[in-house]
């Protein structure tokens, strides 16, 4: 008795790309080969908005919460709309049809955290400007605030801390003075404006309702916003090596 022929199984693989999917990806892979960002490590789907090119970061970021708290829909709240893709030297985000490329040696990068009415985690963010080769702002929504930060977050904080941080210290030994938005530090003191403190006075320094605090001879000095630090992670890393036992 003959056997029936099996139907033939189903061949299950990736999901072929599209047409545009692959003109994309060859754009990216360009714009990262012309600034040299070397080896792609991961992709991720992002929430990203370009301001206005005439505003700053601060007027853009502050532009982006007041919305927020008013409940307006804005990019920074929506469903992701860019790619994030990550290389051994910077980063590309694909946003409207442009490729938008960053380096991390040379990117200024500023948090801000911004709360709406909206329930958590929805209501809370946290909002990553980058400045990318042309000096254009790009705004990231990361995760929640008091939250798990996405994937790529920390991701990006460590690549820029390890482009930028070793510059930094060569700097500081060479007796030069280093500028964090209106904050800077030298090997012997910091100050912001007209204040200044020797290191070897500043008890701590750390975060009070969104500013930075210096405290030195148990008294505080409230310095500018915390948003307005550019690289923050770099400046606290620095801030580390001067008082171990007091940053933060």
């Amino acid at each position: 008795m003959r056997r029936r022929p099996r139907p033939d199984r189903a061949v299950t693989g990736p999901t072929p790309r599209t047409r545009g999917a692959e003109l994309l990806l060859a754009r990216i892979s360009a714009a990262a080969g012309r600034a040299r960002l070397g080896r792609r490590h991961a992709t991720y789907p992002a929430t990203a908005h370009r301001p206005r090119a005439r505003r700053g970061p601060f007027r853009a970021v502050r532009l982006l919460a007041d919305l927020a708290r008013r409940g307006v829909p804005t990019a920074s709240r929506a469903s992701p709309n860019a790619r994030l893709d990550l290389y051994e030297h910077g980063a590309t985000v694909a946003l409207n049809g442009r490729i938008h490329v960053v380096r991390y040696d040379t990117t200024s990068m500023f948090r801000h955290r911004t709360r709406s009415r909206g329930p958590a985690p929805s209501g809370t963010a946290v909002l990553h400007t980058l400045t990318d080769v042309d000096r254009r702002h790009l705004v990231l929504r990361g995760g929640p605030d008091g939250g798990d930060p996405l994937p790529w977050e920390a991701e990006l904080q460590r690549a820029v801390v390890h482009a930028q941080l070793p510059g930094a210290l060569a700097a500081l030994q060479r007796g030069e003075r280093l500028s964090f938005g209106a904050v800077w530090l030298t090997g012997e003191q910091v100050g912001s404006g007209g204040r200044r403190a020797p290191w070897s006075q500043v008890q701590r320094i750390g975060v009070q309702d969104g500013f930075l605090v210096l405290t030195t001879s148990g008294e505080q000095q409230r310095w500018g916003p915390v948003s307005r630090i550019p690289n923050p992670f770099v400046f606290w890393a620095l801030v580390a090596r001067h008082r171990p036992d007091g940053a933060r």
